[in-house]
């Protein structure tokens, strides 16, 4: 009968070796992809902040040129209101005038 025992523990041994290895294996493969996943998402955030830093360099600039445009001397701004009227006109009535 030990012989017969010495069996049921090798047999024991070897289906918990078996169960072990297919739990890391699966353990494993589910690291791998929250790895990938975090890559993805890392280089997602990258480029978001990409994206980001260019439309605030874009409003920067946006921001200056509205504050140089607000210190045209008045004579100049008089003439520029003119000219968006006369082509808000042209705008409206295309074929009525002739520049």
């Amino acid at each position: 009968m030990a012989a017969e025992e010495v069996l049921q523990t090798v047999d024991h041994y070897k289906t918990e070796i078996e169960r072990l290895t297919k739990e890391l294996t699966e353990t494993t493969h589910e690291k791998i992809q929250a790895a990938e996943y975090g890559l993805v998402v890392l280089e997602e955030k990258l480029t978001l902040k990409q994206q980001y830093d260019e439309l605030e360099a874009d409003y920067d600039c946006l921001k200056q040129e509205l504050e140089q445009l607000r210190e045209v001397p008045e004579p100049l701004d008089q003439t520029w209101k003119q000219k968006m009227a006369l082509w808000r006109m042209c705008v409206k009535n295309p074929g009525g005038m002739n520049l």
